[in-house]
């Protein structure tokens, strides 16, 4: 019994970090980010999710006449 009820426990942990999750990234406005080096990070590429400190821009195209240039490794 003790066993069922950690399990379950453990599922609804599991269902609710999930929810919480994708209803944060749906909230969440993509922009391509601009990093310090001028490197232009579009939603999906390889350091997306790492570049902290940037300056937001709507388009890839946006970012580019900016004065940034594309990421070498994709």
């Amino acid at each position: 019994m003790h066993a069922i009820l950690k399990s379950i426990k453990f599922l609804l942990v599991v269902i609710l970090t999930a929810i919480f999750l994708f209803s944060s990234v749906e909230a969440a406005p993509r922009v391509v980010k601009k990093s310090k080096s001028n490197i232009c990070h579009a939603p999906g590429t390889k350091y997306y999710k790492q570049t902290k400190y940037y300056k937001a821009f709507k388009t890839l195209k946006d970012c580019l006449d900016s004065g940034g240039r594309l990421p070498k490794r994709k």
